[in-house]
């Protein structure tokens, strides 16, 4: 295991992420967030990934949730910190005015086709810690898990795929693409399944 998950940078991310999250659980449960945030960083951390895509897990969806700056992490944490969290950021309001679930979701599509390989493993460990979660949900509790969503299995498949699609671009067969693409198609057969 590499010396990330140990050093008082990784420490620091950690407490800073557990306290913007503190208010917050998984859609439609009482699992407190920060526990996904954990598995996206130790995803990243076992797959080799050096210490700042580590810590970016840690801090991803301190900007687009939390109301945390850029340049607050960026002083905290580094410039490409900062950057690989920002990409990975959904702008959920323009102006005041919420933005839909589809135009959200096609930006972050296009961020990442251009975002590079740090982003693509950011956003393939974030994608694979959900699709994990939806799979446990779904076998425990059925299709009820779906209406914790915006959007149902069809639309939310169609999202996993075209990430699937451009991490693969950056990342060619990397084994978090691997683990991405087994993970999306047991997710596919589960659906399937109650169809």
């Amino acid at each position: 295991m590499s010396s990330a998950a140990f050093s008082l940078r990784y420490e620091q991310a950690l407490q800073f992420a557990a306290l913007a999250h503190r208010q917050q659980v998984r859609k439609g449960t009482d699992i407190p967030y920060i526990v996904h945030v954990v598995h996206v960083s130790v995803i990243l951390l076992r797959h080799g990934f050096d210490e700042d895509v580590v810590i970016a897990g840690l801090l991803h969806d301190v900007i687009e949730d939390c109301g945390v700056s850029p340049q607050q992490l960026e002083t905290l944490f580094g410039t490409e910190v900062a950057r690989l969290v920002e990409a990975v950021s959904e702008r959920k309001r323009i102006g005041g005015v919420e933005r839909s679930w589809e135009e959200r979701k096609t930006e972050a599509i296009t961020h990442l086709q251009t975002g590079g390989p740090r982003v693509a493993a950011l956003k393939a460990a974030d994608t694979l810690h959900n699709i994990q979660s939806i799979s446990a949900d779904l076998a425990l509790v059925g299709p009820a898990v779906w209406q914790r969503f915006k959007r149902g299995p069809a639309p939310t498949l169609w999202y996993y795929r075209e990430i699937l699609a451009a991490v693969t671009i950056s990342l060619g067969d990397h084994p978090i693409v691997v683990e991405l693409a087994r993970a999306l198609s047991d997710l596919e057969h589960q659906v399937q399944g109650y169809n």
